[in-house]
């Protein structure tokens, strides 16, 4: 099963400056999953009669809340 929207809600002081500052953090917080999954957005595909498809393998929207600490 794959959700048709991605909703990512955290807060501000959980965004980092690198993919290598995740790791320590969720070692630190020991919160470190056996899979973790990357989605940069939509998935497309061409593949049907050349015309543009998204959301062919997952999500077709991604939105991104994120919360002020204060």
């Amino acid at each position: 099963f794959v959700p048709e929207h991605h909703i990512v809600v955290l807060k501000a002081s959980n965004i980092v400056g690198s993919l290598d500052d995740v790791w320590p953090l969720m070692r630190k917080r020991k919160i470190f999953p056996r899979a973790v999954n990357f989605i940069t957005g939509p998935s497309r595909t061409g593949d049907i009669e050349q015309t543009l498809f998204l959301g062919a393998h997952g999500p077709r929207s991604h939105q991104i809340l994120i919360l002020d600490d204060a």
